[in-house]
């Protein structure tokens, strides 16, 4: 029947997540389960129930879907976060029920941007020239790639420190989004910056930060993302609550 609740697992960790998951919990239709990696232990906590941890892989995600009886997989995770996704689509194959993800839209260079583009972390960090003052924000799972570097200074920003120590030629910035313009335009003049570095992660919470590097005529270095499973998608909140509704009408 169309009125019978259903249970949701969102793959959460990003804005959209909590918010999915705070508009169907309000709407009180089904079921909702919020899961989170636990690479970040500060978040918002959204409505609803909540699951914390990773799942080990593809067979233990079905696992947790067949046993927690979830209907459908909405997966909310990073842009970035290839291999959730991979297990997100191939787990809920296997288990025979629904997975949309949300692909939130990647940024498109301005008028004015210097942007140059590059594949993946190895190709970023070979594309910096020795000497560069460099504001590096792809968060603390990979930023020791770029501590390696020994021959550039590295201003790295991210929500919690890394689990590796920190070299002399980097300094951490401790911070959550979003950032104005003028906060990353005064961290710019006061770090000295003349490089940023970025995942195209897109969304409006960290925009502010090439908005600046255009103005300040910085050239940005735009880590492009990775190939996700072919499945149903959508590019924000309304759009997967609509396909929600349809799947379950």
């Amino acid at each position: 029947m169309p009125d019978e609740r259903k249970r949701i697992l969102i793959l959460g960790g990003t804005v959209e997540a909590r918010n999915l998951a705070n508009t169907l919990v309000s709407r009180g239709r089904h079921d909702v389960i919020t899961s989170f990696a636990g690479a970040t232990t500060t978040r918002k906590a959204p409505k609803g129930e909540i699951h914390v941890g990773g799942f080990g892989g593809t067979e233990g995600l079905r696992t947790f879907i067949e046993r927690e009886r979830i209907d459908l997989v909405a997966d909310t995770t990073h842009p970035f976060a290839a291999r959730i996704s991979a297990n997100a689509a191939a787990a809920s194959h296997a288990a025979g029920i629904a997975c949309f993800r949300l692909d939130r839209p990647p940024w498109e260079p301005q008028p004015g941007d210097d942007w140059r583009f590059v594949a993946d972390i190895d190709a970023c960090v070979e594309a910096i020239p020795a000497g560069a003052n460099v504001f590096v924000t792809v968060g603390r799972q990979e930023i020791g790639a770029f501590f390696a570097r020994d021959d550039i200074r590295v201003v790295a920003r991210m929500i919690e420190p890394p689990a590796l120590e920190v070299p002399a030629h980097a300094e951490l910035v401790l911070a959550r989004p979003p950032f104005s313009l003028d906060e990353e335009r005064a961290l710019i003049d006061d770090k000295k910056i003349d490089l940023l570095v970025s995942k195209n992660s897109g969304g409006e919470s960290t925009r502010t930060k090439l908005t600046a590097a255009r103005e300040l005529g910085l050239p940005v270095i735009m880590i492009e993302r990775p190939a996700k499973p072919a499945t149903v998608a959508a590019s924000c909140v309304e759009d997967i609550i609509t396909l929600i509704d349809r799947h379950f009408a």
